[in-house]
């Protein structure tokens, strides 16, 4: 079994095997979520890992594997995830939001949780303000995925408007992409 093998490439010294099966593990995350998530209780593990990219590719499988989880076993671990985004590691916390992205898509029931955490970023203290900055950037993406089926929408609005002011380009972009995608009028008294 081929699944397994990539498993076992994982605790591998050499990284190009370890990152290799890593690698080859998210693609099949991204392409047959259901073939994964029997071992879903493998990645929820290996959210622990000492190694980060191992941690990171886990907290990506677990959000892709949301779209299959009839067991609800990604309902339970929903606190953890929502941890990672207050590490004050950025790229733990944009793992962690893309994560949540796919979990609100798939299970629309928590999507008010997911978002009002996610509107909490911006208070979040990371490496740098500019850290920060990326984060918001990966939350504005986030929020455009599920936008549509949020029922109260002022507060992502107005949040993704003060990230139109934002300092980094690339997160301001992405919030005017917001605005042009949602065909809405910014409020450009703020």
């Amino acid at each position: 079994m081929k699944a397994m093998t990539n498993f076992k490439g994982l605790t591998s010294k050499d990284p190009k095997i370890k990152y290799g099966c890593a690698k080859s593990l998210l693609a099949t995350a991204k392409n047959n979520p259901a073939k994964l998530y029997p071992h879903i209780d493998f990645f929820v593990e290996f959210m622990k890992n000492e190694n980060k990219i191992l941690k990171w590719t886990a907290i990506d499988i677990i959000g892709l594997l949301s779209k299959t989880d009839e067991e609800k076993k990604i309902d339970k671990m929903l606190d953890k995830l929502l941890a990672f985004l207050d590490t004050g590691n950025m790229i733990t916390a944009n793992h962690a939001i893309a994560a949540l992205a796919d979990i609100a898509v798939a299970k629309p029931e928590y999507q008010k949780i997911i978002t009002d955490e996610l509107l909490k970023v911006e208070h979040h203290n990371y490496e740098t303000d500019e850290c920060r900055n990326i984060a918001l950037g990966k939350v504005v993406l986030a929020l455009s995925l599920y936008f549509d089926h949020l029922k109260d929408k002022k507060t992502v609005i107005e949040f993704v408007e003060r990230q139109t002011k934002n300092t980094r380009n690339a997160t301001k972009k992405k919030a005017e992409k917001f605005f042009k995608k949602y065909q809405l009028v910014r409020n450009l008294r703020m």
